[in-house]
């Protein structure tokens, strides 16, 4: 099945099954997986050639517990879909449940979350407000649990993603040893980018001494 695939990518004809009349095909192939392909190649399971025919543009897409400023948009955005597709107001979040699932580490990702959402939304059913006490098992006893979020809650979500933005940009910037190209390559953002927000959040280093 590689050869073949390899065979579209490179020279665009394939034989419909069934058949022996080749056949031109004009496509664009967005590939994604969770594999280690390069390993894969190294054990001999995937193809050398296919794997550089196909990784034309290059996107990756860290795990959510390395993106976790994206938890409250996302979890904005599937209260949202839940309450449209049920003619129900959109649910709030208490704080406490909040905090927990920011600080869980989902390693079912995106998928996990809006799963546990939607699971939080049945079982709450009447009630506005979601609170810990639907909360699956597995998030319960994990034990990212009790430890302290990255940053503060209150307020909206705008204010919330911001500090979570200026920590983390802080702390990389410590790690780093104040290298922005190394720091933007890591947060997935262009070096302007984050030269940008360095002086939105007036993280100079000049500045804070």
């Amino acid at each position: 099945m590689q050869v073949k695939l390899l065979r579209v990518l490179q020279e665009g004809t394939f034989t419909p099954v069934g058949s022996t009349e080749v056949k031109m095909a004009r496509v664009r192939v967005v590939a994604a997986t969770n594999r280690d392909l390069e390993k894969m190649i190294t054990d001999g399971t995937f193809r050398e050639d296919l794997y550089y025919r196909l990784n034309v543009i290059h996107i990756p897409l860290p795990s959510l517990r390395e993106r976790k400023e994206d938890i409250p948009v996302l979890m904005e955005h599937f209260l949202s879909k839940y309450a449209e597709n049920n003619d129900q107001k959109p649910k709030v979040i208490e704080k406490e449940l909040m905090n927990i699932l920011l600080n869980y580490d989902w390693p079912g990702n995106v998928r996990e979350l809006e799963n546990e959402i939607e699971r939080l939304c049945v079982l709450a059913g009447p009630d506005d407000t979601l609170t810990k006490d639907f909360l699956s098992q597995r998030i319960h006893d994990s034990e990212s649990v009790g430890s302290p979020t990255p940053f503060s809650t209150d307020g909206n979500l705008k204010d919330a993603i911001e500090a979570l933005e200026k920590t983390m940009i802080l702390e990389g910037l410590k790690q780093l040893r104040w290298n922005k190209s190394k720091l933007a390559r890591k947060l997935g953002i262009s070096r302007a980018g984050l030269i940008n927000k360095v002086e939105k959040y007036g993280l100079d280093k000049r500045h804070l001494g």
